[in-house]
């Protein structure tokens, strides 16, 4: 994967509290009153962070280069 630094957001309102992308990355995201949130906002790249987004069944989860915003994940 890149080499940049990775900034992770979650959409409170569109995630559903699955829990598959803390059970994918659950160093990177815990649930907070029924919803996902990022351990931290800016991360080093972990390609676990990237499942977790590809695989929210409501696509909560937005994985960008700090850089140039460049969406990484979800996958299109």
């Amino acid at each position: 994967m890149d080499g940049r630094r990775w900034r992770v957001q979650v959409d409170r309102r569109t995630c559903i509290g699955s829990g598959l992308c803390t059970a994918i990355a659950e160093e990177h995201f815990a649930l907070v009153e029924g919803r996902s949130r990022p351990a931290a906002e800016v991360i080093e790249p972990d390609d676990a962070v990237i499942d977790a987004a590809d695989f929210c069944p409501v696509e909560a989860i937005l994985v960008r280069t700090t850089d140039t915003r460049t969406v990484l994940a979800p996958q299109p």
